[in-house]
């Protein structure tokens, strides 16, 4: 059955330490533009917190983790959609922020002279995304503390999908003995397997058709992982190479901490595989666990 409540909204520090909530506190971080991926962390957090638990769910863009040349501008604000979506699920707590709210002195830019405070999130934010990306990693980490701070969870819900994020979120929660429970949970896909995520939306019908390369791609070589990682990778980069329309930035495959891997691994071992690519002016990225 169908679980609908009407969301407590909080749009500023004041408003959210007003509001009365019961243990434990399970939250989910988002920047809006809901869909179906988010709707499931949704489902798993409301499970998590129970009768007696308290949900909450952020929608803030966060300035600090996109490059100059990023869609944050352009990036889709949904917000009366997503409480539709937030009121289906069953949340409790809807914080949306302003930019002010959560930066009352500026937005700490790189290369910006400013007293600001940033997490540095260390080596592993400095390739894949980070390499492609100079600085991400540090917004995402530094608003996802901030949100923690006010937020007090027990438990934090993330996707796979930005798999090398769930990754440093959850060494920052440990390394910084933050006492919250990191979980991730499997990415949500469309019936072609093309991983769900807010930027699909920026795609017109043949380059949706071109997205759906990125996942065959990765089960190609989840297939052939058995045989080593030369044969998983040469796997997965002829199904991208038969694809003109995509622009492939890394094709990836790691160890589940995103470590280097020995062409042939331990019989038992597992990995994981991670690329990500440009569909047009869109950029995509994916990932899916492999098993030696």
């Amino acid at each position: 059955m169908t679980v609908r409540t009407t969301p407590a909204v909080a749009r500023s520090r004041a408003d959210l330490a007003g509001l009365q909530v019961g243990g434990p506190v399970v939250f989910v971080p988002t920047m809006g533009a809901l869909h179906e991926g988010h709707a499931r962390l949704l489902q798993m957090a409301r499970e998590r917190a129970g009768t007696e638990g308290t949900v909450v769910l952020s929608i803030f863009v966060n300035p600090l983790q996109f490059g100059p040349d990023e869609d944050l501008d352009r990036y889709p604000r949904t917000f009366e959609g997503d409480l539709e979506i937030a009121a289906t699920e069953g949340v409790d707590v809807v914080f949306a922020p302003t930019v002010v709210e959560m930066y009352p002195d500026g937005v700490p830019h790189e290369g910006v002279v400013s007293e600001a405070v940033t997490v540095q999130p260390g080596p592993l934010a400095d390739v894949l995304e980070g390499a492609s990306r100079p600085g991400h990693f540090r917004g995402v980490l530094t608003v996802v503390a901030k949100l923690f701070g006010l937020v007090r969870p027990d438990v934090a819900i993330f996707g796979e999908k930005d798999y090398q994020q769930l990754a440093l979120i959850r060494r920052m929660a440990s390394d910084l003995c933050l006492g919250i429970e990191v979980v991730g949970v499997a990415t949500d896909r469309e019936t072609d397997g093309l991983a769900r995520s807010s930027r699909n939306r920026y795609l017109d019908d043949e380059q949706r058709q071109q997205a759906a390369t990125l996942s065959r791609a990765l089960r190609a070589a989840q297939d052939r992982a058995a045989h080593g990682v030369p044969a998983a990778r040469w796997a997965a980069m002829k199904v991208l190479r038969a694809e003109p329309g995509i622009e492939l930035d890394y094709l990836a495959l790691t160890t589940t901490g995103l470590g280097e891997l020995p062409d042939y691994p331990e019989p038992g071992s597992e990995g994981r595989v991670l690329v990500a690519a440009r569909v047009g002016t869109t950029r995509l990225i994916d990932n899916l666990p492999l098993s030696f």
